[in-house]
């Protein structure tokens, strides 16, 4: 579990991220230097991001780089054009690594056993929600979503038990959602969350929870339009792997 960064931290992190492509080549010592900031703030930045050290770190960044973008065979590629390809693949690789196959599975039977399937989302992640739903129906799933702030909550409270709630939320705070997730836990309603923040309130209520990873970079930084990549990629393996299933068990 990541913990929260210290402003020297998150500035260190943040020079990473825009540097990122010149990390596996550098050692501690040099980090420090060019970023201007101690070698023990370093250790502690990694580990806070889930790695045992800086080493670990560089062994993560090689390890993928059989299947990192090739920028060689462009002639010129704008700095920050290259910082936002790496953070999409950053965020998949990651997302993926971070998914329990357990989980997975546990959320299958779920929704196999369950006579309705019922979406709750809002603001962008109702894309990724809308996409879910239509897969679902297409599975032969009976699923609804609904995206309406009061809807939400209304509806939370009129489920039974034979009914499997997914929440679709990057934050897992947002309020409506919380409400809804705090009704179903009382009524023991099955919930599943598909989110990219491990400590939030939904994270805490839900039954069982898949969760991505989310870059900290943001090319919109006045406005709340961070990437649901990690969300998408959740619901793309979750639906894809209901479907493989569904699919073998008929006769």
């Amino acid at each position: 579990m990541e913990h929260k960064l210290s402003e020297t931290e998150d500035y260190l992190w943040t020079y990473i991220t825009k540097n990122i492509s010149e990390i596996p080549n550098l050692s501690i010592v040099k980090l420090s230097e060019l970023a201007n900031v101690s070698t023990s703030t370093i250790v502690r930045t990694m580990k806070k991001k889930g790695y045992e050290g800086f080493t670990s770190f560089k062994h993560h960044l090689k390890d993928q780089s059989n299947s990192t973008i090739n920028f060689s065979k462009v002639e010129k590629v704008d700095e920050e054009i290259r910082r936002s390809i790496m953070k999409n693949e950053q965020e998949v690789i990651r997302t993926i690594n971070m998914l329990d196959t357990g989980v997975i599975e546990d959320a299958i039977q779920k929704i196999e056993s369950s006579q309705r399937i019922i979406l709750f989302a809002r603001a962008f992640s109702e894309l990724i929600a809308e996409e879910m739903k239509i897969k679902f129906q297409l599975a032969g799933k009976y699923c609804e979503l609904h995206t309406d702030p009061n809807i939400i909550k209304t509806m939370s409270t009129r489920l039974n038990k034979s009914d499997t709630v997914i929440f679709v939320s990057l934050n897992g705070e947002t309020e409506e959602l919380v409400i809804a997730a705090k009704n179903c836990y009382e009524k023991e309603i099955t919930t599943i969350l598909i989110t990219a923040n491990s400590d939030s309130t939904l994270a805490d209520l839900a039954e069982l929870s898949l969760i991505g990873f989310k870059s900290e970079i943001s090319f919109f930084p006045d406005y709340e339009v961070r990437s649901r990549l990690p969300l998408s990629v959740i619901a793309r393996i979750l639906l894809d792997s209901y479907a493989i299933r569904v699919k073998k068990e008929k006769p």
